[in-house]
């Protein structure tokens, strides 16, 4: 079933003639086709895509079976006017976490007789299970980062800055089918590698110490999700003893994906091994995180998530340890949820690398 058809079965159900969807993540989802500038109505028998020019003759040929694209006559909100009066619409269903007060107020005053009611996270629910196609994009931009690794391995030398690093990541992603990033590319090391969130500076990469790499991919819009930590030289005891934790715990936590499992019981399996080691204090974030169009998208394992994972989710596995103005580790997978387990789509070398 096309995604535009789950849509509309949804705002049917809640008792709306359909729905309409002005921001561009739920808009590339229901129609199959990433455009920045329109609208989309999902009705009872197709999925309307307004847009102009720039995008209409290449929508033709690449939306979903059930979306008819339209070019734009005047404006998005005199576009959207004329077709539900076309299609008879009294009801349309909105998310507000996604549409602006003057995209709303636009609409309300060009559809006379139209009722137009907040359903939060309209179209989030249902992306959180994924078709075939979504699965193979991602499969692909994983493939790319992966290659990725293997190819920055081999060009870290000494001399070289985490900016360096993160260029290249970027730009052997890029040569090498991805159509963008997943998002802003992290390369620390040394002291910074204790940052999470790390931006790479001009910084040459340190002797003997950690660097951490997180990074994704996008093909065909979907996000991929990777982070490695290597050595440059050599690790110390502390260092191994450090890195090996986080690897046990990762693999604990991928043992205990699986369809019915709880985000919770996910991120205990990895949060226990890490306590039990002394270092639970220095694992402050949580285990993972669901992924698609979106680099951040809904399930996630927390000590706090009560979702209960379904066949065909994504999630990230991605425990650390960062031990403030010293160091850090992490170390990040990306499953994809069975009936029994998970599928971890990460190829890449989990064992310690010292380069």
């Amino acid at each position: 079933m096309e995604n535009g058809r789950k849509l509309f079965a949804k705002a049917q159900q809640a008792g709306f003639d359909g729905a309409v969807l002005f921001d561009e993540v739920s808009q590339h989802w229901a129609t199959g086709f990433p455009f920045t500038d329109g609208v989309v109505i999902v009705c009872e028998k197709e999925t309307l895509m307004l847009t102009d020019s720039r995008y209409i003759e290449a929508a033709r040929s690449g939306v979903y079976a059930d979306v008819r694209p339209i070019l734009f006559e005047k404006s998005a909100a005199d576009s959207v006017a004329k077709y539900v009066k076309e299609q008879g619409i009294k009801t349309l269903a909105f998310d507000s976490g996604r549409m602006t007060v003057s995209q709303l107020r636009r609409l309300e005053k060009a559809c006379e007789g139209v009722r137009f009611e907040d359903v939060p996270a309209l179209c989030d629910e249902l992306r959180r299970v994924k078709t075939a196609k979504e699965i193979e994009n991602v499969r692909i931009a994983q493939s790319i980062t992966d290659a990725a690794f293997t190819h920055i391995c081999e060009f870290i030398r000494p001399g070289l800055t985490e900016l360096d690093v993160a260029a290249e990541l970027e730009y052997f992603m890029r040569k090498n089918g991805a159509d963008g990033l997943a998002f802003e590319t992290i390369a620390v090391s040394g002291k910074k590698s204790s940052l999470p969130h790390g931006v790479p500076g001009k910084i040459e990469l340190t002797n003997n110490s950690f660097l951490t790499m997180d990074y994704g991919a996008r093909y065909n819009g979907y996000c991929s999700d990777m982070t490695r930590t290597v050595v440059l030289g050599k690790a110390d005891d502390e260092m191994k003893l450090i890195y090996n934790t986080v690897l046990q715990a990762q693999t604990a936590a991928i043992a205990a994906m699986h369809a019915g499992a709880t985000g919770k019981e996910v991120d205990a399996a990895a949060r226990d091994i890490i306590k039990a080691a002394g270092y639970g204090a220095y694992f402050g974030h949580g285990t993972g995180h669901s992924l698609g169009l979106e680099i951040h998208e809904s399930p996630n394992s927390s000590p706090r998530a009560e979702c209960t994972f379904e066949v065909n989710q994504f999630q990230t596995v991605e425990p650390g340890i960062y031990l403030e103005g010293k160091y850090g580790v992490r170390i990040e997978d990306l499953v994809l949820v069975t009936e029994n387990g998970c599928e971890d789509l990460t190829k890449s070398k989990k064992e310690l690398i010292e380069l």
